[in-house]
């Protein structure tokens, strides 16, 4: 049996929509864990100055229901792992068990493989609030949730342990992929 695949809504304000579809590998009430396989970048995306995602990225994400961001676990095309990348965002909306809907609120935080936080996007966000893309209790939440991740990460209880738990290796067991994105099998 084949791990099911859900459908996320993307919104980014102020007209940008779109849709991916991910792999469902973990179901449980505190977060979904999903597998993007094989993601497209061409140019590959860099931050701070080093290839986070090229075409043949995988990435395992993280969704808590009811939190302010998710997590994704970023990998080259060879399964080298790059960083983690927590996108601040509305929370997601459950139209199903697998139909979700969600909007970007343009900042970011990247855990770098030193384990140095680093704050993405600002000028994104300022242009955004700016423009009345998002609404000011948006931006004041959107700065509050860095705030909180911050604040959680210099304490060590940020990233969560469920994130040391789901390796690229074992979602893509779970997914019933190992390798094979990689042979074309």
């Amino acid at each position: 049996m084949s791990a099911p695949l859900v459908r996320i809504e993307y919104r980014r304000p102020p007209d940008r929509e779109e849709v991916f579809t991910q792999i469902l590998v973990e179901d449980r009430p505190e977060v979904k864990v999903t597998l993007a396989q094989g993601v497209r970048f061409d140019p590959p995306i860099f931050i701070r100055g080093e290839v986070a995602l090229e075409t043949g990225s995988d990435v395992v994400w993280f969704t808590f229901p009811g939190a302010w961001h998710d997590i994704g676990l970023f990998h080259r095309a060879d399964g080298s792992p790059t960083g983690l990348y927590a996108n601040i965002l509305t929370p997601t909306r459950f139209l199903s068990r697998l139909q979700w809907q969600t909007t970007d609120l343009f900042l970011d935080l990247w855990l770098d493989r030193e384990g140095t936080l680093h704050l993405l996007d600002l000028s994104q966000f300022r242009e955004a609030r700016a423009r009345r893309w998002i609404s000011f209790r948006e931006a004041r939440r959107a700065l509050r949730e860095v705030e909180r991740l911050r604040r959680a990460h210099a304490r060590g209880a940020w990233p969560p342990a469920v994130v040391k738990e789901w390796p690229l290796e074992r979602a893509r067991a779970r997914a019933g992929q190992v390798g094979s994105h990689l042979t074309g099998a």
